[in-house]
């Protein structure tokens, strides 16, 4: 998923969301429910572009038929190291229609929960607005 990779790495997050199809569901490392639509998706995005410092993807690894995607990649919130990947899924148009992140380990899993938390007025209100 080079596009997506590349929008993240650059922090174009318009770029991002264009790659989000309509009925995207977003699934949280941190949240057991998941987040369906384009709009709060790309909101949580925004949020964790704010969280994450040096954030990199150091690995890509795609299925046999393209539309599976697994980015692996290392970042730090509030100090703490973490390492995480981002499972992607495309519909038929090419469009992203699962995200789901996983992290580790747990006191860098926390301490996303804590910062994303922090945001989570804003991210709501970034949701609405679109």
């Amino acid at each position: 998923m080079r596009a997506f990779r590349e929008a993240v790495e650059a922090g174009d997050l318009d770029a991002v969301e264009a790659l989000l199809a309509d009925d995207v569901v977003f699934t949280s490392p941190v949240v057991f429910k998941p987040y369906p639509g384009k709009a709060i998706t790309a909101a949580i995005l925004r949020g964790a572009n704010r969280v994450f410092e040096d954030f990199r993807y150091v690995r890509e690894l795609t299925g046999p038929d393209g539309r599976d995607h697994a980015l692996v990649f290392t970042a730090r919130v509030d100090g703490r190291e973490l390492t995480g990947c981002d499972f992607i899924h495309l519909d038929e148009n090419g469009r992203i229609d699962e995200l789901t992140v996983m992290v580790r380990p747990l006191s860098g899993a926390q301490a996303l929960a804590a910062a994303m938390g922090a945001q989570f007025d804003r991210i709501t209100a970034e949701a609405q607005a679109s």
